[in-house]
């Protein structure tokens, strides 16, 4: 049974709690011997939707900029899932390497078709993301397969899609799920999308918050899924 293993460092990039928390959940062989040999991805999460990842081969990948801090560092990739004004801020993204881009849900989802981008250090899937507040035309989750083999979900703003139960033989190995309840669905029908997903890490993001107290800590805690994997801002977890 995999394990979720908790060590504390201080971080090297600035995070929101000065000592941000690196998380590393370990996973079966499944992978193969090859796969394993390889480095982890990490991933920083910086708040609400707003994820930072360093792959393998040291390329910056920045997903939904809005929240948080820890946007100095060079960005490859920008993925935005949708247009709206917390997932899009891509002018924090100051510095960009050569040949930085840019996918949107624009890119992302063409003439309704969901799209699939190879990069090399990562293949990005678009996948569907959708409810009464976004249109399935114009707003995206992702799925990131990185070089290790490790699978990322990114859910995106969304409620229960027709396309979830097929992600199970996926065998995703991370999963993110947004749960605000007012904007996209609550905790408790994200808890049913896990049971779809099948992933064997969950962890609740894009949580209901107050500006003074950005993360509940308490709320994220009863996320009541298997494969629990509970994320603060300013915390970094490896994917492996």
């Amino acid at each position: 049974m995999n394990k979720a293993i908790m060590s504390l460092l201080c971080a090297g990039a600035v995070s929101l709690a000065g000592c941000a928390s690196t998380k590393s959940a370990t996973n079966s062989s499944e992978k193969g011997n090859a796969s394993s040999a390889l480095a982890a991805p990490t991933l920083y999460y910086q708040g609400h939707a707003s994820v930072r990842i360093t792959t393998a081969e040291n390329k910056v990948i920045y997903v939904d900029p809005f929240a948080g801090d820890g946007y100095d560092v060079s960005a490859d990739l920008i993925l935005v899932t949708h247009g709206h004004m917390d997932h899009n801020k891509v002018e924090l993204v100051l510095n960009r390497n050569e040949g930085c881009q840019i996918i949107t849900h624009e890119q992302a989802v063409a003439n309704g078709v969901h799209q699939t981008f190879d990069l090399g250090f990562v293949k990005i899937e678009a996948v569907e993301a959708y409810n009464k507040n976004h249109d399935r035309s114009k707003c995206v989750g992702y799925i990131l397969t990185f070089s290790n083999g490790v699978q990322l979900y990114l859910s995106g703003d969304t409620s229960t899609t027709e396309q979830m139960p097929s992600l199970k033989s996926r065998k995703i190995d991370y999963a993110f799920f947004c749960c605000d309840g007012t904007y996209n669905m609550n905790i408790e029908e994200a808890a049913k999308c896990v049971e779809l997903v099948g992933a064997k890490h969950n962890t609740p993001y894009h949580m209901p918050h107050e500006h003074e107290n950005p993360f509940n800590r308490a709320f994220a805690e009863s996320f009541a899924v298997q494969g629990l994997l509970v994320v603060a801002p300013g915390e970094e977890i490896r994917l492996d």
